[in-house]
């Protein structure tokens, strides 16, 4: 490796390693279970163009994504000569970069020369906004204003500490004022210690190096993507994905539809044209969130070493038609944004399969978010997913009970013993499902089963999907087993909810059950091999009645 080269290696990992730190810093400083044990914090290094250059290893597309197309618009409201050293900005419209109301964007300035030449960016979920149930879930709003707080592009922070206005408006508007101050105050100490990063790359490379590096950063990345997309084959490929129910009518169908167009010139064009439009329900997205889906997707079928900068994002066109369910205009809610884009994900995963058969992959059981909370004040509140089992592969099963997923951070699943330290509540069990994933010459990835005991009474708020329409297999292999929501009575008597709930009402000593959806399988389930089958079973992915039922294996 060249000197250059060395330097330019040593540059880049700088970059990424000072987004990396504000994360750190974040899921440290905060206050929220969420946040704290599960490791979900995002942060980013941008450009004053608004070119996102870097972002923490625990950075899930969705949330760089948000970061990215968001600056320009705090830009439009804050101008750069506006802005002073010290300043810190947040917002979290859905409708101009945000993902939902809970999610608070945090910019910071770095200035050169006395103009802001980058931003230091970060990024949570935090506790509590308001809305129609605590924890910033409202899986049946049929407006924005049932999400939450709406914030514009705001100077949130001086040198002096936080606006006082911003901050009361802030908390008259939680359930958990303090924790949701103390995640805000983590927000801006994440972008302080990134910040003091880059002005350390600054001085050690000069305003013209670090510019320079940079560039070099973004074309080094478009050049592989761009080489990548060169090997795949060229053509048109199209493909759809449905999704359950919108929360509000069950009997209404709702669909998501892509066209892949490969050029062969190291480009790909994604273009939803045909997907459903937007409803008055929580199964829409913003822009930035389906932008997400759609490079997300493409990126699991090339190199997976290839950084996530701008210059990935110079190879791939994405049309997102507005007022559909993936580029949703107000009053209609973006809360349920998982429902359409994980759809957005799987159409585009269907296409490229039929594009590039040897990397196929089958249909997954998608994430499945929920919330307890307190039923009064003083409250408390626990958000958390569990994830549905993956579709099988080319040549590989499906992995259990970990979704293909680009919206959560590092651990994404709290541990049990912090949650019930934290809230009355008692996680009982937590296992794999039988059978859940769908039969094949390779079989779909488990769903899991996660029993939670409550010690008061609470709410329970959900909102699934592939619970009724189970995620297909591919050339013959079968559907996963669909999940669902469940309230146990202490009698044992189990009552199925829908996928989408809002505040249902648990009495101490009763059980909420999770069960998530397993993924499809791949190829006919009398190819797979009898070894794999007798593993299986040894294991307990299968029951016996499965082995003979769905692999004809006595």
């Amino acid at each position: 490796m060249s000197a250059g080269s060395l330097t330019a290696e040593v540059l880049r990992n700088a970059l990424v390693v000072a987004a990396e730190e504000a994360s750190i810093v974040v899921v440290r400083s905060a206050y929220s279970t969420f946040i704290v044990e599960g490791s979900d914090a995002s942060a980013a290094i941008l450009d004053a163009r608004g070119r996102l250059i870097a972002h923490s290893m625990a950075t899930t597309l969705m949330n760089s994504m948000a970061l990215k197309v968001a600056l320009p618009e705090l830009i439009a409201d804050i101008p750069l000569d506006g802005m002073r050293p010290g300043e810190v900005y947040a917002l979290n419209d859905a409708y101009r970069g945000g993902v939902h109301t809970n999610d608070l964007l945090v910019y910071r300035p770095v200035f050169v020369a006395g103009e802001p030449a980058y931003f230091t960016a970060t990024m949570i979920h935090v506790s509590d906004l308001g809305g129609l149930s605590a924890g910033g879930m409202a899986p049946l709003a049929t407006d924005i204003f049932l999400e939450g707080l709406q914030l514009p592009p705001v100077r949130l922070a001086t040198g002096a500490g936080l606006e006082p206005a911003v901050e009361a408006v802030l908390k008259a508007n939680s359930r958990t004022p303090d924790k949701v101050m103390g995640d805000v105050r983590a927000l801006v100490a994440g972008t302080a210690v990134a910040a003091a990063r880059l002005e350390s790359l600054l001085a050690e490379y000069g305003t013209a190096g670090l510019a320079q590096g940079v560039a070099d950063y973004l074309d080094h990345t478009e050049a592989r993507t761009r080489a990548a997309l060169a090997e795949l084959p060229t053509g048109r490929f199209e493909a759809a994905y449905p999704i359950d129910d919108d929360g509000i009518d069950p009997d209404r169908p709702h669909h998501v539809r892509v066209a892949v167009t490969l050029g062969g010139d190291g480009t790909a064009s994604l273009d939803f044209a045909g997907t459903d439009p937007q409803v008055p329900a929580a199964i829409n997205a913003s822009a930035s969130q389906s932008l997400a889906a759609a490079v997300f997707a493409v990126r699991c079928f090339l190199d997976p070493s290839i950084p996530m900068n701008d210059g990935c994002l110079r190879a791939i066109d994405v049309h997102l038609p507005e007022g559909s369910l993936l580029n949703a205009r107000s009053p209609h809610p973006c809360g349920g944004r998982y429902v359409p884009i994980y759809a957005a994900m799987e159409a585009v995963f269907q296409a490229l399969s039929d594009a590039v058969p040897e990397r196929a992959i089958a249909a997954s059981g998608i994430l499945q978010p929920f919330s307890i909370a307190a039923v009064g004040a003083p409250y408390w509140i626990h958000l958390s997913y569990d994830f549905g089992g993956v579709g099988a592969r080319r040549g590989l099963d499906g992995p259990d009970a970990t979704g293909v997923h680009f919206g959560i951070g590092r651990n994404s699943v709290p541990q049990a013993e912090p949650v019930e330290s934290r809230c009355p509540l008692i996680v009982e069990s937590i296992e794999t499902i039988p059978d859940s994933g769908g039969p094949g010459r390779h079989r779909g990835g488990l769903g899991s089963r996660t029993v939670y005991r409550f010690l008061a009474d609470c709410h329970v708020t959900t909102r699934g999907d592939r619970l009724r329409l189970a995620p297909p297999g591919r050339e013959g292999g079968l559907p996963g087993r669909p999940g669902g929501f469940f309230l146990r009575r202490p009698d044992g008597t189990v009552e199925r909810l829908a996928s989408k709930v809002n505040n249902v009402r648990f009495a101490a000593g009763e059980a909420f059950v999770v069960e998530t959806t397993g993924g499809g399988g791949l190829g006919p389930p009398r190819e797979r091999e009898r070894a794999a089958i007798l593993a299986d079973l040894d294991a307990g992915r299968i029951t016996p009645q499965g082995a003979a039922d769905d692999y004809g294996f006595a």
